[in-house]
């Protein structure tokens, strides 16, 4: 059975080395150090040959987490720096902070679609209720597996506890996945071949088969699905800014019952609308917004808080 293990330093990839480690990961934090993943970079370095027959390395790849940060232009540097060791490398998208944080993952995905990307649900989540939910994700948008933690007896872990699943739940749906991912995988494959056969002037001379064609939808398709993705967190992040706005506004209304002080105030609700209407400096990112779409918008906010003040 392959073995896999976490090292965050120099030291640690020696020692995975003495003891025949096959597969090393990087995780959120030490991602989040490009100093500390070049130096794990250095300890792997000339160790490892394209060969095995000519390397004392038997390293057969690295999964490097994003960090712990949204930034997804460290991940792809850590990427780069990773794979100047010669090793196979793989990334790990496991989300910030136990948000998905998909616009990220979607920008490597994009600028990378050359290496594997797997999602690590468990560490997305911080809950192992939905771990499922977040593998439906993979065959969704075409990752190529998954990182999931996972214990015979998840309360008593030392580590993580809530959001490891048990072996049995792991394999209630896990050959259905392998089967879908399987699929993916196929057709990014056949797309990549053709991509590479066209840039050596190859395709020019042959007509486009109908299974191309297919390919090409499927992989058009999970563009989309990394959209709306992207959109779902926002619109899960504006429903949760408009719920705290709303818990504000109780509190403002406990304080106006408390010093005798009527919930409409007329001069803020106009201060407010006059600031909606003033135009926006051309760097503002309102500046796609209509002015009437504003103050409807904040016409119902208004209307709302003025409910919770009651």
């Amino acid at each position: 059975m392959p073995v896999a293990t976490e090292v965050a330093a120099p030291e640690h990839v020696q020692a995975a080395l003495k003891a025949g480690i096959d597969y090393l990961w990087i995780g959120a934090r030490t991602s989040a150090n490009p100093m500390a993943v070049s130096a794990i970079a250095d300890a792997i370095t000339g160790r490892y040959a394209a060969r095995p027959s000519q390397s004392d390395c038997k390293i057969k790849g690295i999964f490097i987490k994003n960090p712990v940060n949204e930034d997804a232009g460290l991940w792809i540097g850590n990427i780069e720096r990773l794979e100047k060791t010669g090793v196979p490398v793989m990334a790990v998208h496991r989300g910030c902070g136990h948000k998905p944080c998909w616009a990220m993952a979607h920008k490597v995905r994009l600028a990378r679609p050359d290496i594997p990307m797997l999602l690590d649900p468990s560490h997305m989540s911080g809950d192992a209720k939905r771990v499922p939910e977040l593998m439906q994700k993979i065959p969704e948008l075409g990752l190529d597996g998954a990182m999931v933690e996972v214990h015979y007896r998840p309360e008593e872990a030392l580590s993580d506890s809530v959001q490891q699943i048990t072996p049995i739940t792991l394999g209630k749906y896990l050959d259905s996945f392998t089967t879908r991912l399987r699929l993916v995988y196929d057709s990014f494959t056949c797309l990549k071949a053709s991509h590479a056969a066209k840039n050596e002037g190859l395709s020019d001379t042959k007509e486009v088969d109908s299974k191309e064609v297919d390919t090409k939808d499927k992989v058009d398709s999970i563009e989309l699905n990394w959209l709306r993705a992207e959109i779902d967190e926002l619109d899960e992040a504006l429903w949760d800014t408009i719920a705290a706005r709303m818990d504000v506004s109780k509190r403002i209304g406990e304080w106006k019952k408390a010093h005798g002080v009527a919930p409409l105030q007329p001069g803020r609700y106009e201060e407010i609308v006059e600031k909606l209407k003033a135009p926006q400096p051309p760097e503002g990112g309102e500046r796609m917004l209509r002015t009437e779409f504003k103050l409807a918008l904040w016409e119902m906010i208004h209307e709302e808080s003025l409910r919770q003040q009651e």
